[in-house]
């Protein structure tokens, strides 16, 4: 069983740009997709960005070319930089692990971390 531990987080100013980690313990990592997902208050999680095991890329539609996804194998670690926040990325921002064949959507993931809030402030 994998643990998920996400950092990163924080109050950024409208344009700024964060850099989110995802660390990983348990489990073997190599073997996990990992998904980047966010959640507001009172909205749906939706994804933002996930990387396969096979090194495989895929965006959200909330990502709109604003967020790029890259993971070290040998750190056990999945970043998500965000670059030109604006205030509607405002939320919790959760990383996921799955071992399915798909990486989109909630239920393709087996492990959630805690979340960590980004607050995007005008």
């Amino acid at each position: 069983q994998v643990q998920l531990v996400e950092s990163g987080g924080g109050v950024v100013q409208v344009g700024g740009s964060l850099r989110l980690s995802c660390a990983a313990s348990g489990g073997t990592f190599t073997t996990y997709n990992i998904g980047w997902f966010r959640q507001a208050p009172g909205k749906e999680r939706e994804l933002v960005a996930a990387v396969s095991a096979t090194d495989g890329l895929w965006y959200g539609d909330s990502a709109g070319g604003r967020v790029t996804i890259a993971r070290d194998n040998a750190k056990n670690t999945v970043y998500l930089h965000m670059y030109r926040l604006r205030p509607e990325d405002t939320a919790v921002y959760y990383c996921a692990a799955g071992e399915g064949s798909r990486v989109s959507r909630v239920n393709d993931y087996d492990y959630w971390g805690q979340g960590t809030q980004v607050t995007v402030s005008s």
